[in-house]
């Protein structure tokens, strides 16, 4: 029996072609059909809100003028490097400047790093600025910034002490230095 049923499968696998493949057919559903829930539209009331209360500024203005403007500007630049320019307010404060670029003697780099001393362009600066305090003091300043550094000048600058006395010199001591005594010398050893 078992020779019959494997001989019987044999006959029907060399009957069935090997590209066989079943068809599947997909199955087909009816559509669904159900109504829409229908919601109430919410309704908001409108925030009422306070209008922000700031309360005024506790501190007083520092000073006499309410609204400083500017009353004159310049503003000027050369093509040689050279600028100035100039402002003044209606609390009289007033700045003026001047730049100048100028040869002088400084470092330089090379492209590699390497340090050199020689000519180098610098800019050098002049200028003066003039305003009043809250207390009514006025003030000037002038300065000037070059190879010398920076120079201010005014009124109301620290000034270093001037000492009046002279510097203690240290006292000389007149005494001879003991000399050691002088031997005979003659020339003694090997080759001599």
């Amino acid at each position: 029996m078992k020779l019959l049923f494997v001989a019987a499968f044999l006959a029907v696998a060399a009957a069935v072609p090997s590209s066989y493949k079943p068809e599947y057919k997909a199955p087909s559903y009816p559509a669904p059909s159900y109504t829409a829930p229908k919601y109430p539209t919410p309704s908001y009331p409108s925030p009422a809100y306070p209008a922000p209360a700031y309360p005024a500024p506790a501190y007083k203005k520092d000073n006499k003028y309410d609204d400083i403007t500017i009353t004159s500007q310049s503003d000027e630049r050369n093509l040689d490097g050279s600028s100035q320019w100039s402002y003044a307010q209606s609390d009289y404060t007033t700045r003026e400047e001047s730049q100048v670029q100028k040869k002088m003697q400084g470092v330089t780099y090379d492209s590699y790093g390497k340090e050199s001393y020689g000519e180098v362009l610098g800019n050098t600066n002049k200028g003066s600025s003039y305003w009043v305090s809250p207390e009514g003091q006025k003030f000037t300043l002038t300065w000037t910034a070059d190879e010398a550094g920076f120079q201010p000048k005014g009124d109301h600058l620290p000034v270093a002490p001037v000492h009046e006395y002279e510097l203690p010199v240290a006292p000389v001591h007149e005494y001879e230095l003991p000399v050691a005594p002088a031997l005979p010398y003659s020339r003694t050893g090997p080759g001599y």
